[in-house]
């Protein structure tokens, strides 16, 4: 089993900047992905970013050049740093994590196996 636990939600206004958190605990094997997802209100849960476990990165177009996935030094942290925030931004943030020794850089739901319970972002104009 793995364990994941977001934090760094919050309240900005538009234009501002936040920088959430994943905890990854739990059973470790060597090729894992992380990836962080978000779910608006009425809407899909939707991919935003995904990492290898070397560091390679993969972002939808919508949040590319704004926002940025890496991970701490020890491996097992995961952050999202979200730059020039906007409304439409408002959701649960969620992150995620994977092992199909297939994975390609999909953000499509069905590649990742465990959840967290995700972090509420909401950006006022």
């Amino acid at each position: 089993q793995v364990k994941l636990v977001e934090s760094g939600g919050g309240e900005v206004q538009a234009g501002g900047s936040l920088t959430l958190s994943c905890a990854r605990s739990g059973e470790m094997y060597f090729d894992y992905y992380m990836g962080w997802f978000r779910q608006r209100p009425g809407k899909e849960r939707e991919g935003l970013a995904g990492i290898t476990s070397d560091g390679k990165t993969f972002y939808e177009d919508s949040v590319k050049g704004r926002f940025t996935i890496f991970k701490g030094n020890d491996k097992n942290t995961l952050y999202l740093r979200m730059n020039d925030l906007k409304p439409e931004d408002t959701a649960l943030y969620i992150c995620s994590s994977g092992g199909s020794s297939r994975w390609e850089g999909s953000l499509a739901l069905p590649w990742f196996n465990y959840w967290g319970q995700g972090t509420q972002v909401t950006v006022s104009s």
